[in-house]
Formats: C-alpha cells, structure tokens, sequence
C-alpha cells in the first residue's frame, strides 16, 4: 500500500503541475524494481480510465448544451411564425417569392411550419465501456499512459537489459559487461568500420559478425540503435526489464543504451540506489535529471550503510596481487602502444595538460570505455594533472610504489607483532609519503588517471582491473579527505576472513560519515523522500545523514486479517539464556539453542521460514558455527536453505528461488 500510495501522490502531482521534474524512484533489488513498474502500471491505468470517463461527461454535457440551445432557438423561430404566417425565414419582407413556375411559397412554408410536429431531445450515447488494457509496454490509449502520455522507464545493469545471444550466455556480470563493450566501445567500432572498407563492404552492408568484419564482432543491436540516431524515440508507455527488451529487441535497438538515452524524455524512473548514491555510478546515470525532480528511496533502513559502502574501500591481500599482476599487463600494452602507436600516447599527454576537463572525463560517451570518478572536487577539476603522473610509463611506476607500500603495511599487520590498527587519513599519508617519497597532490588524480590510460589502451574487459582501481580510488579517497576532522578511517587487520583459522590480512578505507554521499543529493533536488516499514526510530535518521527534514511522519501500519504473532523467546530447550546481545554473540550455547530452535520450527511449519539476523558478519558467523554442529545438515532434511548476500545479483537470484520453492 505504500508504494501505491507514494505513486498515485507524486504522479497526480505531476499530472497536475506539468513543470514537475521527474519521479525518481530507487530500490534494492530487481524484483522490487519490476513490482514498482506494475504497481505504477495500476496506477496509471486507474487514472487514465478516470479521466476517460470524466472526458466522456464532459462532452455529455457540451452535447445536451448544444442541443438544448438549438431547441430553444426553434421555439422562438416557431412562434414567430404563428404571430406572422406570411414572415420568410431569410428575414426577406412580406412579399411572396415565386418559382420559376410563378407559384407562391408563402403558403407552402406556413404549411410546413403547421404540420411540424415538436422534436425529441437526441439521446446521445458514449462509446462501449473499454476492456482491459495491458498495463505495461507501450500504451497509445486514452491519451498515453495515465492519460497523458506518461513514459516510465527502468534503468538495470547490462546483464539484466542484454538482448544478444552470445552475450546472454555468458555467467557473470563482468563477462557480460566485458563482452559488450568490446562490441560497443568506439575504437571497436572504428576497427569494424575499417575492416568493412578494406573488404570493400559499404557501410550499409550489415558487418555485424566477426566474419564480415574481419574477426571484429560488432553489437547488431547498438548498430541498429545508432543507425536510427534522433529516430531512437519511445512512445509513451510503462516498460519494465522485459518490456524493454521486448521492444527493443522488435526495432533492433540496444535496450540499455536505449533507455540511458531516454532518461532525458521519461516522467518516472525506476532504478537501484547506487544510481543517486555511488559518485562513480551518477555521475554517469543521473547527472542530468532536474533539480525540480522528485526522488524517493524506498526500504530505506539502511541508507546510511548504502551512504557508507558507496565510500568506502576494502582491500584484501589477493588485491594487491592481482594488482601486481595488472600493472604488469599495463607495461607491457603501453611497450606494444609505443612501437605501432605511439601518437595515441602522445594525444593522451597533451590532453593530461590541458585538464581533465578538457579532455572529456568528465563528458565521456555512454559507450566509452572508462572509469567514472569516484571524487573529484571542484579545486582539481579544471587542474593540470600532475607532470610526474602524465606519461604512462611514469604513472604505472607510480601505482607499483603505492601498492609495494600497502603489501608492506599488511605484511607488518600479519606479523608476530601485528594486531589491529585504526589510524586516520592524515596519519596514514604522513607515513606513505615518508616512506615511498611520494607527493600528496598526484594521489587526487590517481584513480582518473587511470580511468585515462585505460581508455587510451582501449582496454575492454576492465574488471580484470578491478583490484587495480580499487588501490587507485584508495589512494585519490586518502588523499582527498585527509584535511579537516576525519570523515575516515583506516584500519589494519590481520584476519579479515569470518572463516575461522583463515589468514586473509585486509586494509579498508572506511567512511564515518554517511552524509557525504546523500549531501549533494539534498544540496540539489528540492524533494527528496526517504521512506521504509521499518524506518525506526525515525529521528535517527536526520542526524545520520546530517538534514533537516521538511516533514516527518510515521504511521500505524495495518493489516486486512489478523496475521502477525509475535512470540518472544529468552530460554533454550536446555534452559540456557538466548540473547542477540553483541556480549552474548560468540556463547557457544546461544549459537546451538538458535539453530535447534530454526530445525524445530522449520520441520513443523509447512511453508517457508525467514530466518533475519542483525548483520550480514552475524549471519556468517552463526552460519559458518551451524555447519561444524551439523545444524546445517538438519535443516536441508525439511527445508531448502537459501542465503542473502551482500551482492544484489545473488540475492535477487536466492529470492526468487525461494519464491518458487514457496509455490512449489
């Protein structure tokens, strides 16, 4: 009912003030994504039928008007006649007009006039009542969508929008994304058109396999959509995931970069938090919306650790390996660069001069292969970038100090003498800098410089850089905000692993103030609801997100029928204490007398159990704990056991599983 309630208010609104920006709507998970479309799809539908039937009234009205008018008019025309038998209905005197024959009208039009007999009011009748529209897709009806031509569009990531074969097939995310942008990515495209012109294709001639294109596989789906070019409009119409990709798929248009390009012309969008919250994400999402927009976080409980994590960085041991790895890969494609292409190199350099701005990070194509700025504040926009960072082969020596310094920290943690250390970002720069004798100024540009050299390499897999680009966001993030009171900290651990006995040292760079992620979003939309069933206590949240709300309101929740007992457990089966107490947490006792309390309740209940546990570290301790008892075991006789993570794919897999096991 909330949803309903949140969608039918903002969109009467808009209906009602067309200088309304747009309905921004933010959720978690796919599934909540497709829920918010057909909700909003009943919602529009509802309304577009209302006015229907308010239009129809409306002409009713006019209709009886016109008439009643018209008769009105006769009456009077009537009686003028009886007055003046002899009267001509052209205004003409008295005189008689004769025909060609020399008969008299006059007594003709009087007789007429005697003989007619009063006219019946015309009843009029509206159209058959409509069947049923489908509420989602492309609406052309009444109007459009909600009766005014709504267009309310979701946004995914590529592996849930894809529409070409190949790249469906592939299991993960990174390799679709990888195997899209190698398809879509403009120096691509350039190859593929230059292969067209040496085997002397035209530029219509298709090229969208490897073997028209010389081993060069382009997407027939992009290429269709940038074919089109200003002709790539969407009629108006509620399109979920597959709603897009039904219709793009029927005009061979790509639907992600589609709907990126038609976010500019939609009323409503629907998408997942990190699209406002993630700097690296919005910048490239939502940068243009207006301010007049209207954005709303649904189940937002847990916006302040959504605020967090967009900030925060975590870097494991394998990390600095795998970065290792990658510089090495680096050097070796910048080598290759310089001998066959070297003016590509020098281009780069003299763009680095000229600002980051200047050379386009900022403005990047939708289908450009780069990395979006986790922070770049307004001092260092239009700066220079450092001369000791320019040149490639510079800035990958750069990068190996830096991650040679941070396999040194953790090597230090993990030690005979190590421990657990916090410092602040201060601190910890002060002893990077003494230590690598680098300059703090070239650390801000390190995670866009990369983004750089990894665009001018035309690199298309640029997950095999993950780890990379998280030491460069760690580096430009430390160096950012080490100035002022810390808004971080760093910490130090020498086992970062809840499996217990594994050594896995970790260094995270994690953030203490949730506001600066949501803070730019209050500076610049007007409207900004944050709302969840469980939002409590409600005045917790302007203090962790640091605003002052305009209107905060909590309401009773209710239900049609009677479906909520609560039952409140202290003991276990052996009289044990049970607590989720953090002091009590790790009581060997608490952790069995949970798990067979959950065996007990899952072998006598018919339907499905959810099991909630205060924190994603809680759950895997419990979890890892319950398999050395055998619990696990237990509880797989009567049930199937599905887990939440913190990945949205997985955990929008593990519900919908779990949804059809209920149903099953």
């Amino acid at each position: 009912g909330k949803t309903v309630c949140l969608l039918s208010l903002i969109t009467s609104y808009q209906h009602a003030h067309p200088n309304t920006g747009k309905l921004v709507y933010c959720t978690r998970t796919v599934p909540e994504m497709n829920s918010v479309m057909e909700e909003l799809g009943t919602v529009l539908a509802y309304r577009s039928e209302e006015l229907r039937k308010e239009r129809e009234a409306m002409a009713v009205i006019s209709s009886s008007a016109v008439v009643g008018d018209a008769m009105d008019i006769e009456s009077a025309a009537g009686s003028q006649l009886v007055d003046n038998p002899n009267h001509n209905l052209n205004g003409s005197n008295n005189d008689a007009i004769t025909n060609g024959n020399g008969d008299a009208n006059g007594s003709n039009n009087e007789q007429q006039h005697q003989n007619r007999q009063p006219r019946k009011r015309k009843r009029i009748y509206g159209p058959k009542k409509s069947q049923p529209q489908n509420q989602l897709g492309p609406i052309s009806h009444n109007n459009g969508a909600g009766g005014s031509g709504v267009l309310a569009l979701c946004l995914s990531s590529r592996r849930n929008m894809c529409v070409h074969e190949r790249v469906m097939r592939e299991s993960d995310r990174e390799a679709v994304d990888a195997a899209c942008r190698s398809m879509t990515a403009p120096w691509a495209l350039e190859r593929a058109r230059k292969a067209r012109h040496n085997s002397g294709q035209g530029e219509g001639d298709g090229g969208n396999t490897a073997s028209n294109n010389g081993n060069i596989e382009t997407c027939p789906y992009f290429d269709g959509f940038q074919s089109a070019g200003e002709a790539t409009s969407m009629p108006s119409g509620v399109y979920n995931l597959d709603e897009l990709k039904k219709w793009g798929k029927s005009k061979s248009w790509c639907p992600y970069y589609l709907t990126r390009q038609a976010i500019n012309h939609a009323s409503v969008l629907v998408f997942n938090y990190q699209y406002m919250l993630d700097p690296k994400v919005a910048k490239m999402v939502s940068k243009e919306l207006e301010s007049e927009s209207i954005i709303v976080f649904d189940e937002a409980h847990n916006i302040d650790s959504v605020c967090i994590e967009a900030l925060s960085v975590t870097i494991h041991e394998r990390h600095l390996e795998q970065a290792t790895r990658s510089l090495g890969r680096l050097s070796s494609e910048v080598s290759r660069i310089k001998a066959s292409d070297a003016t590509r190199l020098q281009a780069e350099y003299q763009n680095l001069v000229n600002g980051l701005v200047d050379q386009g990070l900022l403005d990047a194509p939708p289908n450009e292969v780069g990395l979006a700025s986790n922070i770049l504040g307004t001092d260092i926009l239009n700066e220079a970038v450092p001369g000791n960072i320019r040149r490639a082969e510079h800035f990958i020596a750069f990068m190996k100090k830096i991650v040679e310094h941070l396999k040194a920290r953790l090597r230090t943690v993990a030690g005979p003498r190590g421990g657990v250390i916090s410092e602040t970002p201060l601190a910890f720069l002060h002893r990077m800098i003494t230590t690598t004798s680098l300059e703090a100024k070239p650390l801000k540009f390190a995670y866009s410089r990369l983004s750089s050299l990894l665009r001018t390499l035309q690199v298309p897999n640029l997950d095999d850089y993950n780890a990379l680009t998280d030491v460069a966001d760690f580096a430009s993030l430390v160096s950012t905000y080490s100035e002022g009171s810390p808004k971080f900290a760093i910490i130090l651990e020498p086992n970062g692993s809840s499996i217990p006995g594994a050594s896995d040292p970790v260094i995270q760079l994690a953030c203490l103030d949730s506001s600066l992620a949501i803070a730019p979003l209050f500076k610049r939309f007007g409207s900004v609801v944050i709302t969840s069933g469980t939002l409590s206590p409600i005045d917790l949240y302007p203090k962790l997100l640091q605003f002052e709300p305009c209107v905060s309101e909590s309401f009773n929740m209710s239900t049609f029928r009677p479906c909520i007992r609560p039952l409140i457990i202290t003991r276990g089966s052996d009289q044990l204490p049970v607590s989720t107490k953090f002091d009590d947490r790790g009581d060997m006792g608490v952790v069995r007398n949970f798990g067979s309390m959950l065996v007990e309740l899952c072998s006598s209940i018919p339907d499905g159990v959810v099991a909630f546990f205060t924190s994603y570290s809680y759950m895997e301790s419990i979890i890892s704990e319950w398999d050395g008892m055998g619990i696990l075991r237990q509880l797989t006789k009567s049930k199937l056991v599905f887990i939440e993570t913190k990945d949205v794919v997985e955990t929008t897999l593990a519900l919908d599983n779990y949804r059809r096991a209920c149903d099953s």
